[in-house]
């Protein structure tokens, strides 16, 4: 079993997929605090020429709360104005017909909680290009909430027999393989590889959300794209 933990984000960047892709469950770290200013509600596309912020806005956010505990702002006039960003920029982009139905398929849901309308962005990306990996939610999984950092994602592996834990290259700052190999698993890091590809830029912009990818790319060059690259 090759197992992944992560915070639920809002049609993250590729490399966010990638660590999707090379593991056979991934776990949506739902019941851990929120965090203000990260990419659980928003990410970045290419409006109106310029590298902009898509934000979903939240009904009382807060550091204290965790993450499936927050609500998003109620209406739909927020919704309608993402929409209309995004068919603004990107309404001649090659693949943009499939790609808006599955934004707005997403972003009109009747979930009103920030990290299932983080998860949905997931999964439908997932679905769209045929990747299997089985998601779940820690907050209904495992009941191990009082546990915190590697302990918790330990406690994780083990129920899940998992003999591989996938990470992006941020944890290393976290997670040391001694501590992983003593509990019978090895600790692998993804190395996101953001392959160039044409952009309404004039210079490549990496690290976009995914959905900036999906625009320009095909099902079967996007799938190839998000093959992940494994460094220990």
């Amino acid at each position: 079993m090759k197992l992944a933990i992560m915070q639920p984000y809002f049609f993250p960047y590729i490399g966010y997929y990638q660590l999707i892709a090379a593991v056979d469950k991934f776990v949506l770290y739902d019941d851990v605090n929120f965090i203000k200013n990260g990419w659980i509600n928003r990410n970045r596309l290419i409006l109106a020429g310029e590298v902009r912020y898509i934000t979903i806005p939240l009904s009382g956010a807060s550091s204290f709360l965790k993450i499936n505990e927050i609500d998003v702002q109620v209406g739909d006039g927020w919704r309608r104005k993402l929409a209309e960003n995004l068919r603004h920029s990107y309404s001649k982009a090659p693949y943009f017909t499939e790609v808006n139905a599955l934004f707005q398929e997403v972003l009109f849901s009747n979930e009103n909680r920030i990290g299932e309308i983080a998860k949905e962005s997931l999964t439908s990306v997932c679905k769209y290009l045929g990747i299997e990996t089985e998601f779940v939610h820690s907050s209904t999984m495992y009941g191990n909430s009082s546990l915190g950092g590697k302990e918790r994602v330990l406690d994780i592996c083990a129920r899940e027999n998992a003999h591989e834990y996938h990470n992006l290259p941020g944890g290393r700052e976290l997670y040391h393989e001694e501590e992983f190999v003593r509990r019978g698993v090895e600790l692998h890091f993804i190395q996101p590889h953001m392959e160039p590809y044409s952009q309404f830029s004039e210079k490549f912009q990496p690290g976009l959300s995914i959905v900036d990818v999906l625009m320009f790319n095909s099902r079967e060059a996007a799938k190839k794209m998000i093959e992940p690259s494994t460094a220990r």
